[in-house]
């Protein structure tokens, strides 16, 4: 039986258009590099965290329910022994510097291991107007969310980074870490509180909470051309007290303050370098959060890396577990300056240390394990789930649409109606086509044959920009044993789709394959899998 169906309830938007983005060589068979040995094995009572694959490529990671971890230039933070995760979300095409593009919000994830993610949602809803007009495309965004929690008041207080408002900051309170969250009156600092208003005052920050519950806010000072400032918070945690004291000379950003055996460390980005690919990681030390700092103000800072592992630093979590303490060092390893920042990926690693003190120079690891049991639960699964490469050890790869098409083959286990298909994708630089998901039979050789027996087009806003599962419905019958085949295409002349590749555990019932003359021909691609699931009711 074939099926010709449309898949999503609106029609795309228009927009202004970008520069093409496909990143595929129309003449070329296998266009990524294969990798084949990897491997994310830990001790018993060790986590891993997997940064990056024997090549050196990132790994996405992927949360509970398949879709791309989307929360980005935020923080690990713990709290009653569980890790939350909180970020600025990309999915529904926020792009700085393009002024159509919308605020998407931010998110938060929680995790008992740093290694399984479940998506707790938004901290608060971003999509009222007034939100929009704060933090969409028109204005210089909204970003850095990181939250402290107040024993005093028992609260949890979010900080934000916004560029409507004099002080460049907007505050929120919850009684739970994944909110809601409710803004709070407007903060003041002594920095810039005479500034214009939507200026570029104050940007990236942290906030650091003392041991005697005293908190304090480290942030880029703009108008001194990028210096890191550190100022005393209140009670509160909700506005400055006018105390600070500077800390770099300017051309840095992205503070990260924390305090191991009495000495306050402070980590940024040097130089100041937004949605940069690898720019350095330094730091300085003080006996107290005001100072003194060393080196002094005139003085580089002591470098740790050359380029953040391929990213920018984000953050310095003080992670205090039962048997020890871990300083987890963050990097935001942007889509190295792309339009679709969705696609950005994390490093994470624990700091070491000297005998003396000194921070040791960040030696980027593409796994590392840290003393956090593993969560063992196994995920639920999905009813009638009938094939599926898996989700560990993928990465992103974009460049579906016009003559480049994309096919999985894949082998049923039973009989039936193959009622859905998941298949995991993303779309950059404004498609003004939609993505075409066919079924074919397949031979031997993994390639598709024949007629689609189901063809389903999926409408360019029904996919986001953070890799995720889209599902179709063939409802064809189908018999165990067969081989078929997944096709993906778009005949957009503008942006592209993406998809998530595995070279290292590749799904063993069959193979992706390439084609780059609109189908025609396809060449397997050995040793590799598209992330895709078959259900067979």
């Amino acid at each position: 039986m074939k099926q010709f169906a449309i898949l999503g309830m609106s029609v795309a938007f228009s927009i202004s258009v970008l520069p093409e983005v496909l990143n595929a060589q129309s003449n070329q068979a296998n266009p990524l590099d294969i990798d084949t040995n990897e491997t994310t094995s830990a001790p018993e009572d060790s986590s891993t965290l997997v940064n990056f694959n024997s090549k050196g490529l990132q790994i996405t990671r992927f949360d509970s329910v398949a879709a791309a971890i989307d929360a980005h230039d935020g923080e690990i933070a713990y709290f009653n022994e569980t890790f939350y995760l909180y970020g600025t979300s990309y999915d529904c095409g926020y792009e700085w510097g393009n002024k159509n593009a919308p605020f998407c919000g931010f998110k938060v994830y929680t995790s008992k291991d740093m290694v399984n993610w479940t998506d707790k949602g938004f901290l608060f809803d971003a999509q009222t107007p007034v939100w929009q007009s704060r933090c969409n495309g028109g204005t210089y965004g909204c970003y850095r969310p990181h939250v402290i929690y107040n024993q005093k008041n028992n609260l949890y207080v979010l900080w934000i980074n916004v560029y409507d408002n004099k002080v460049g900051y907007r505050v929120f309170t919850s009684t739970s870490p994944v909110g809601p969250f409710a803004e709070i009156a407007e903060p003041r600092l002594g920095i810039n509180r005479d500034a214009s208003v939507a200026g570029l005052n104050n940007g990236d920050h942290d906030l650091f909470v003392d041991d005697d519950g005293t908190a304090y806010l480290a942030f880029t000072d703009w108008r001194s051309g990028g210096a890191i400032m550190i100022e005393k918070l209140n009670a509160d945690y909700a506005s400055g007290t006018g105390e600070y004291v500077k800390v770099t000379k300017g051309r840095t950003e992205a503070p990260a303050m924390m305090k191991r055996n009495d000495k306050y460390y402070l980590l940024y980005s040097d130089p100041n370098c937004g949605y940069c690919g690898g720019t350095g990681t330094s730091y300085r030390t003080a006996a107290s959060p005001l100072g003194p700092w060393h080196p002094n103000i005139d003085s580089p800072g002591i470098n740790i890396s050359s380029d953040s592992c391929g990213g920018q630093p984000s953050f310095v979590s003080t992670i205090k577990l039962k048997s020890d303490v871990i300083f987890l060092y963050g990097s935001d390893l942007w889509n190295n300056g792309a339009k679709n920042e969705a696609l950005a990926n994390f490093y994470w690693a624990p700091l070491s240390f000297t005998a003396e003190g000194s921070i040791k120079p960040i030696v980027c690891q593409g796994k590392v394990s840290v003393l956090v049991r593993p969560d063992l639960t196994a995920p639920p699964v999905p009813v009638d789930l009938d094939s599926t490469s898996g989700t560990s050890g993928f990465k992103s790869h974009c460049d579906i649409g016009g003559n480049i098409q994309r096919s999985q083959s894949f082998v049923t286990t039973r009989g039936g109606t193959l009622s859905a298909v998941n298949f995991c994708t993303f779309k950059s630089g404004y498609p003004n086509a939609g993505l075409t998901v066919e079924i074919y039979q397949a031979n031997t050789a993994n390639q598709p044959t024949g007629s689609a027996l189901s063809s389903i087009l999926v409408l360019p806003d029904s996919i986001g920009w953070s890799p995720k599962f889209i599902t179709v419905s063939p409802q064809i019958t189908v018999r165990e044993g067969d081989r078929y085949a997944i096709v993906v295409k778009s005949s957009t002349s503008s942006g592209g789709y993406g998809f998530e590749y595995n070279d290292s555990a590749p799904y063993p019932g069959g193979e992706e394959a390439y084609s780059s003359d609109g189908g025609k021909s396809f060449h397997a691609e050995t040793h590799r899998s598209s992330m895709f699931r078959t259900f067979i009711h």
